[in-house]
């Protein structure tokens, strides 16, 4: 109908069917290249992001182990100025015993005299696991075997980043008990 408006002389805009065919290949070629492009690119952004927060909480996880370690380290030195700087404010420490539940305060001044002659405790690391969330970028949390002069123990808590530093505002010391073992402790217990 528009070659009949145009007159016969015109030329033929219209295409065959097997050059549309082909421009539509092309164009649809084109389309999912482009899409699978976009796919990967967004595969590519994906796997940057799960990288740096891989590498963040590796970070993190280093400076909590550091953390630990330097406190445990300044409790062998009696060290009271480093060992409490390295606790938040509130911050509390669960001992052994029962009654053994020390707000901040009061756990520096149980502690105050075991630091002051020189001799608090020593405890070694043997094993630590130190779990992040990354929806909580602020607080991490962490389980340690620990060779003591209990023998061994377990420790556990909860740390907070402030600022830049991280501190420790739960701590909690268990001696562990073999399942075997466990009928003569409470048959201690109860004397």
């Amino acid at each position: 109908m528009l070659g009949s408006l145009m007159g016969k002389n015109s030329p033929n805009l219209f295409f065959s069917k097997e050059v549309l065919y082909k421009y539509l290949l092309i164009f649809l070629t084109l389309v999912i290249n482009t899409n699978e492009m976009i796919q990967k690119f967004k595969t590519i952004i994906t796997c940057f992001f799960v990288l740096a927060n891989l590498t963040i909480c590796l970070a993190q996880k280093q400076e909590i182990d550091h953390l630990l370690d330097a406190w445990h380290m300044a409790a062998t030195k009696a060290d009271s100025l480093a060992y409490f700087s390295l606790m938040d404010d509130p911050s509390v420490f669960v001992g052994t015993d029962s009654f053994e539940v020390w707000e901040k305060k009061a756990f520096i001044s149980f502690a105050g005299p075991y630091f002051a002659k020189g001799k608090a405790w020593s405890f070694t690391k043997i094993t630590r696991n130190i779990y992040l969330d990354p929806a909580l970028p602020a607080i991490g949390w962490f389980d340690e075997m620990l060779d003591t002069w209990m023998g061994p123990c377990r420790g556990s808590g909860l740390v907070v980043k402030k600022g830049n530093k991280w501190l420790i505002k739960h701590y909690v010391l268990s001696v562990t008990v073999p399942n075997d073992k466990i009928q003569q402790v409470i048959k201690a217990i109860a004397e």
